[in-house]
């Protein structure tokens, strides 16, 4: 399936995605609350068959905080990137995917330590590289380090 036809099938499932421009992937920004309306047809449905999930990473673009889903058709031989993003910064949270792909709970832990996006629904949301005491999120363009000393 070409990116026309898997946006056209993405957006009958989830009418609010918008997609962002990308010379690699088709892109798709989709609502927080529809991401388990939509995530689960990714992989169910035959024609779209994502059964791969070969990255899950946080970003903070300064405003909002997010989560990038890449996803693969091993059977299809198609890619698509799903996006969620949030305003609030104080307690940043989305549903968690670990229970469709396992390769996420290990992504989504990291996302936990490193950026503070909770995952709703994750089996074992705890730190995987920091100390339990660890103050703040390093991955955070607003994440100061009076130790270390590191700008950019």
């Amino acid at each position: 399936m070409d990116n026309e036809k898997l946006k056209e099938k993405i957006v009958t499932l989830v009418p609010e995605a918008q997609q962002e421009e990308n010379p690699q992937f088709l892109t798709l920004v989709v609502p927080p609350e529809k991401l388990k309306v939509l995530m689960p047809h990714l992989i169910e449905e035959k024609e779209l068959d994502f059964d791969y999930l070969f990255c899950l990473s946080g970003v903070d673009w300064g405003e909002e905080l997010g989560v990038v889903y890449h996803l693969t058709s091993t059977r299809h031989n198609h890619s698509v990137e799903i996006k969620v993003k949030t305003e609030n910064r104080e307690n940043p949270e989305f549903d968690t995917v670990s229970d469709l792909w396992k390769s996420a709970d290990f992504f989504e832990r990291e996302v936990w330590d490193l950026y503070g996006i909770r995952f709703k629904g994750h089996p074992d949301m705890r730190r995987i590289f920091l100390e339990e005491s660890w103050v703040g999120y390093p991955m955070r363009k607003d994440y100061t380090d009076d130790v270390n000393i590191i700008e950019l």
